[in-house]
């Protein structure tokens, strides 16, 4: 496969997207037939909202070998973005066994060709779903590039050495949380939250040394589907898609329609 370059995107106006004007007056138009957002009084109607996007195509010969060479190209151009926010924030989704989805943002904190990693608390509602149902989806929203990512793929938990390695790499405040949240539960109020740090807090001072919590430590997406998605004017976005070739170390690309 050939390199990147060729699928980067193209000089964007503003916000990455110039707002699309090429429809207006047929908008106009089927917007008089549309029914009114019955609780948008005040605030602007959604469904008038959209842009274009002008972007460069992407096409098979642009990607890498597999997809975690791909990710990182891309990752690399949306850290060095100013308009792109936290670019490691993806929204993982999981569901129950009966299919009850849910989703969240959280931190990708590494990766690699095993997978994507995040780290949580085990008995949050993300933790206890895949437990039952260990499979889950990670969305990468670059919207100011016009770009998404998504990585479909079986959950498994990281080895406490791994997770204990990274618990100590996070700030101080933030390995006393691990402790004091019982994450996705239902608390009284904000102050006994906080109480609980407080009480942390007290137990071990800034520069104590915190133990990892034994509920809480990372998962590790392996991923059997990686698809990147650029947008294009009109809608007709570029969607390709790596897929694991029977369970195994290769991967095909196919394009998915928009």
């Amino acid at each position: 496969m050939g390199v990147s370059g060729a699928g980067q995107t193209g000089p964007l106006s503003q916000n990455g997207s110039v707002t699309d004007s090429a429809h207006d007056s047929a908008s106009d138009s089927a917007r008089d037939d549309f029914p009114p957002c019955p609780a948008c009084d005040g605030v602007p109607d959604p469904a008038g909202m959209r842009e274009q996007y002008r972007t460069t195509e992407l096409s098979p010969a642009d990607l890498a070998p597999e997809p975690v060479a791909q990710f990182t190209r891309w990752f690399k151009e949306a850290a060095a973005d100013p308009a792109i926010h936290e670019p490691n924030a993806m929204v993982v989704s999981t569901a129950t066994p009966d299919g009850r989805p849910s989703s969240r943002t959280v931190l990708l904190k590494h990766y690699d060709e095993a997978g994507f990693v995040f780290f949580t608390n085990y008995g949050s509602r993300k933790g206890r779903e895949l437990a039952d149902n260990p499979y889950a989806s990670l969305l990468f929203p670059w919207h100011p590039s016009a770009r998404q990512v998504v990585v479909t793929g079986r959950a498994v938990r990281v080895g406490r050495d791994e997770t204990a390695a990274y618990f100590r790499t996070r700030p101080h405040g933030s390995r006393l949380g691990a402790w004091a949240s019982p994450q996705s539960s239902v608390i009284a109020s904000r102050e006994e939250l906080l109480a609980r740090y407080g009480e942390l807090a007290a137990r071990y001072p800034e520069g104590a040394r915190v133990p990892v919590p034994p509920h809480w430590g990372g998962v590790r997406v392996v991923p059997d589907a990686v698809e990147f998605w650029q947008g294009h004017e009109n809608r007709l976005h570029d969607r390709l898609r790596y897929v694991r070739e029977d369970g195994g170390e290769s991967w095909r690309v196919e394009r998915l329609a928009p």
